[in-house]
């Protein structure tokens, strides 16, 4: 039988950091991260390969609303 991976949950500092998608607009690769609203670094967490993994990353750090960038 084959079983769903458990999601190990995640905190992140909600304060100081925006999940955001990287998305790239010459080849589609897609990062998944956190920007510092205050200095603006991006510290990459995921390479997203297909729509699950992207959906893993949300429920990990119980996401509602990520943004693109390009």
């Amino acid at each position: 039988m084959f079983r769903k991976k458990r999601i190990e949950q995640a905190e992140y500092d909600r304060e100081n950091l925006r999940p955001v998608l990287r998305c790239s607009i010459c080849n589609g690769e897609r990062v998944a991260g956190f920007k510092n609203i205050h200095t603006g670094e991006f510290k990459e967490e995921i390479f997203i390969r297909d729509d699950e993994e992207l959906e893993a990353f949300k429920r990990k750090y119980k996401i509602t609303e990520l943004t693109k960038e390009y």
